[in-house]
């Protein structure tokens, strides 16, 4: 491969700008119902993963030499009697070759960072390696070492300058990947409520399925659409965040009233204080609420179902240690069919250090095989993560776990 000026054939901001194009156009051309039917945050890890880019990383303690005879122009030594001097005269010498092994992209040698130099190295780019080349008729092992040194020295500047750009570019994909994505996603769900809000039939489509509507409850549930992952879109009806939390506030509330009278509830096993919670949901979703039900592997504490279909679960439980919580995480996750999207732990305590037990929690979630990612919750007592189902990465759900501390 020919020696080249190294970081100078091209813009190293026009070829970010371009990896970003690619980013942005291949998420436009994701097709509608995979777009709709994965899970965010699996799809922008992909998508990063993708499209990072590996900054060129000399591997100095690799450096190693190389020598051969090689064939010298001295057409242009003044020094020598040369008849014809308008060709090349080669005489035979001595080429050394150093040879720096890399890791990372080696394209980006070809790119010119924001800040460079008029006079840039040159060395032959292959696939995993930079090779200097220096020749000559006397050679001089002291001028080429330095000479060696003096390029590997604006090498290693220009790669620190690009490091520091594609860092930026690379810290900044997954929100931008986020952003794309979630407003297409939007679009076409906007799409859809438009085609609704007409009044009239879609014209029917070969695997069309119709939208199910949830039905009106004493309390109105905001209703948003879910796929089958592996089929067309599909809409089911999905808890929406904000009637999520209102469940949640019902149960909390309850828990005040624990609090306020201690007595009542000091001898209470985990099915005692459950039903206290369901007279206060089925208050609130008309006997929807219902505790011991079967759904998918198990009987899960607290669920609410309309019209058959799983809005909510939830299991109550008493912390006996990091293994127990494991283990009930396993269970709800058990109970939970790949509909299922919200669900809640109520753990509650009755020993009388609370502080490491909510210090264990957040550790626990992190180190569990199903585990995505922390949300921020409004209370110390409340811990809230993304964990995905058990046969299938791409289909998440939310778990919240309210920790209470129960008289004793």
């Amino acid at each position: 491969m020919a020696r080249i000026a190294l970081f100078s054939d091209y813009e190293l901001s026009e070829g970010l700008k371009n990896q970003e194009r690619k980013l942005i156009d291949e998420i436009g051309g994701i097709h509608p119902n995979s777009l709709l039917n994965a899970g965010i945050d699996v799809l922008v890890q992909q998508l990063e993963t993708k499209y990072l880019i590996e900054p060129p990383e000399l591997l100095e303690d690799q450096i190693h030499v190389d020598q051969n005879e090689a064939a010298i122009d001295v057409s242009r030594d003044p020094f020598r009697i040369i008849i014809d001097r308008s060709e090349p005269h080669y005489i035979t010498g001595t080429q050394v070759s150093f040879i720096v092994p890399f890791k990372g992209e080696a394209v980006l040698f070809r790119y010119q960072p924001r800040s460079y130099s008029l006079s840039p190295p040159f060395a032959e780019v292959n696939a995993n390696e930079l090779v200097f080349k220096y020749s000559g008729l006397n050679p001089d092992p002291e001028k080429f070492k330095n000479d060696f040194q003096r390029e590997l020295g604006q090498v290693k500047d220009y790669l620190r300058t690009i490091a520091d750009q594609v860092g930026e570019f690379n810290a900044s994909l997954k929100q931008k990947a986020e952003i794309k994505i979630e407003k297409r996603r939007q679009k076409l769900l906007q799409d859809q409520r438009l085609v609704a809000s007409l009044g009239y039939p879609l014209k029917k489509r070969e695997g069309l399925v119709t939208t199910y509507v949830v039905p009106n409850i004493k309390r109105k549930i905001t209703t948003l659409v879910l796929p089958d992952s592996s089929k067309p879109y599909v809409p089911e009806p999905v808890l929406d965040i904000k009637e999520y939390e209102h469940i949640l506030s019902v149960i909390k509330n309850m828990v005040l009233v624990m609090e306020r009278s201690p007595k009542a509830f000091e001898k209470m096993h985990e099915e005692d204080l459950r039903q206290h919670f369901l007279v206060q949901l089925n208050g609130q979703y008309e006997s929807q609420a219902t505790g011991e039900t079967f759904n998918f592997e198990g009987k899960t504490d607290i669920l609410i179902r309309v019209n058959g279909k799983n809005i909510f679960i939830a299991e109550c439980k008493f912390w006996h240690g990091e293994e127990s919580f494991k283990e009930a995480i396993n269970q709800l996750l058990g109970y939970a069919s790949w509909r299922d999207s919200k669900t809640a732990i109520i753990l509650f305590n009755r020993n009388k250090n609370l502080t490491p037990i909510l210090a264990k929690i957040p550790e626990t979630l992190k180190s569990h095989p199903n585990f995505v990612k922390i949300l921020s919750t409004p209370s110390e007592t409340c811990f809230r993560c993304i964990l995905h189902h058990r046969d299938d990465k791409d289909r998440e759900l939310i778990l919240s776990i309210l920790v209470f501390e129960v008289p004793k």
